[in-house]
C-alpha cells in the first residue's frame, strides 16, 4: 500500500520523464521490479512520451561535435560502480535498479546501530539526496519524526505499519513535512530491510525525540 496517491504518480511521471534525482529513479525502478501495481502506468506513459517525440518535428543541432563531447564526458564512469553491480548480482533481495548504490549483499554490509533494534548503513548525500538503508528488528518501533523536506522509503524485506498504511516487500511509503510517523516492524516473519531517500533534515518529535534529535545526522 503506498502514502499518497498524487505524489506517487508525480514520482512515476518523472521516473517515465527521466527527471527524478538518481537515487529516487533507482528507488522507483526498484519498486518496478519488485512490485507489478504501478508497471502499466508507467508503461504507458513512455509510450505517450515516444509519441510525442515521434509527432515533434527534427530541430538542427547547432555545434554537433561539441554538443556529443559534453553527452560522452558527463556519463558516469565510475568504475566502482560497474563491479558493485557486478558483485551484487547474487544477492536476490536486491533489486537490479539499486546495485550501482548498494555495494554487495545486504548481510555484508556496514551496518552500524542507530538505536536499540534499528541499524543503518548511509550512502551519504548522492545528487543532492540522504541516502541509507535500514534495518529494524521484527516489532521494533522507529521513534516519531517528520521531515524537513520528502522521505520515500522502500520495503526490500518484510514489512512495517503506520498511521497511514500496511507496507510490505515493493511499497513505497511517502512522506513530507506534514506527516509525523512513528513506523513499526511487522512483528511476525523476517526483520524489515528498507531503502530510504530524503531530501532535508529528519527531525525527531516527542520525549525520546528531543532527548535524541542533537544526536541524529542525516
Amino acid at each position: 500500500m503506498e502514502r499518497n496517491v498524487t505524489g506517487m504518480d508525480e514520482l512515476l511521471a518523472g521516473y517515465a520523464a527521466g527527471t527524478l534525482a538518481s537515487p529516487t529513479h533507482a528507488l522507483v525502478g526498484a519498486h518496478l521490479e519488485l512490485s507489478g501495481a504501478n508497471r502499466g502506468f508507467v508503461t504507458s506513459l513512455e509510450t505517450l512520451a515516444g509519441q510525442v517525440l515521434e509527432e515533434t518535428a527534427p530541430v538542427s543541432l547547432s555545434n554537433r561535435d561539441a554538443a556529443l563531447e559534453a553527452i560522452f564526458s558527463s556519463a558516469p564512469s565510475d568504475p566502482i560502480s560497474v563491479q558493485t553491480a557486478n558483485a551484487a548480482n547474487d544477492d536476490v533481495d536486491l533489486p537490479q535498479s539499486l546495485k550501482s548504490i548498494v555495494d554487495g549483499p545486504l548481510e555484508s554490509l556496514p551496518w552500524k546501530t542507530l538505536l536499540p533494534g534499528v541499524r543503518e548503513v548511509k550512502f551519504g548525500e548522492i545528487d543532492g539526496c540522504n541516502v541509507n538503508l535500514l534495518w529494524v528488528r521484527r516489532g521494533r518501533a522507529m521513534p516519531s519524526h517528520t521531515h524537513d523536506g520528502t522521505e520515500l522509503t522502500l520495503v526490500l524485506k518484510g514489512g512495517f505499519k503506520d498511521a497511514d498504511g500496511h507496507y510490505v516487500r515493493g511499497d513505497i511509503a511517502f512522506a513530507d513535512h506534514d506527516v509525523d510517523h512513528s513506523p513499526v516492524a511487522d512483528d511476525d516473519g523476517e526483520d524489515c530491510i528498507c531503502f530510504a531517500v530524503t531530501e532535508g533534515r529528519l527531525h525527531l518529535t516527542g520525549l525520546v525525540g528531543r532527548f535524541l534529535n542533537p544526536f541524529v545526522r542525516n
